[in-house]
């Protein structure tokens, strides 16, 4: 028998440990870079002259300023907890840096000479990417999310399509790259679970 105010369903609370992990990295790196100065960082930037294997890596979590981070962080939030909630913490994760990566490595064959690459946008754009991917489902709910946020990532994609090179500092050819990446991870997944690609639900 229910008591009073008691609610008729309860739901497992989401905590997004990995979202406010990978946050918390980037503004960690920003406060040491831009805040305290630590001239170690900037060593983690991508060196397109001459890269050293890491660089790839943590030049996902450095920024180039407060604007440059706060729409970063914005949309990783929003979209990373789409993902965290659909495939957990080694889901957001991982497709942060996988993405992140293969934005890293757009950036690096198409750009050369003395240029230095920082900022996780490779790495979100992934993130819009896998949460459109991850909803497809039969279920109007599922089916109404993914209209809701493919439009978003198609016009955000479209827009990026549109732009070439680096423009006003923005590395356009980065947020492509961690897109198809995300694309390419999902595809790749459902290749590894057939029957997994479209789902319904009740």
């Amino acid at each position: 028998m229910l008591k009073k105010d008691q609610p008729l369903t309860t739901y497992p609370k989401q905590n997004y440990n990995g979202v406010f992990t990978l946050i918390i990295i980037n503004l960690v790196v920003f406060v040491a870079d831009r805040v305290l100065g630590i001239p170690f960082i900037q060593n983690l930037y991508l060196n397109h002259a001459s890269p050293a294997w890491y660089q790839f890596f943590t030049s996902m979590f450095c920024h180039a300023n407060w604007a440059h981070i706060s729409g970063n962080l914005f949309f990783l939030y929003i979209f990373g907890r789409i993902v965290e909630e659909e495939e957990g913490i080694v889901g957001v994760v991982s497709s942060y840096i996988i993405c992140g990566l293969g934005g890293s490595l757009m950036s690096y064959f198409f750009h050369g000479g003395a240029v230095y690459s920082l900022g996780a946008s490779g790495a979100v754009f992934g993130l819009f990417a896998v949460s459109v991917l991850i909803k497809l489902s039969w279920h109007w709910r599922k089916i109404l999310e993914v209209l809701i946020l493919g439009q978003f990532v198609i016009e955000r994609v479209v827009f990026e399509l549109r732009q070439t090179g680096i423009q006003d500092g923005v590395d356009h050819i980065a947020h492509l790259g961690g897109a198809l990446v995300g694309v390419a991870l999902i595809l790749f997944l459902m290749r590894l679970q057939p029957g997994e690609g479209v789902r319904g639900e009740e």
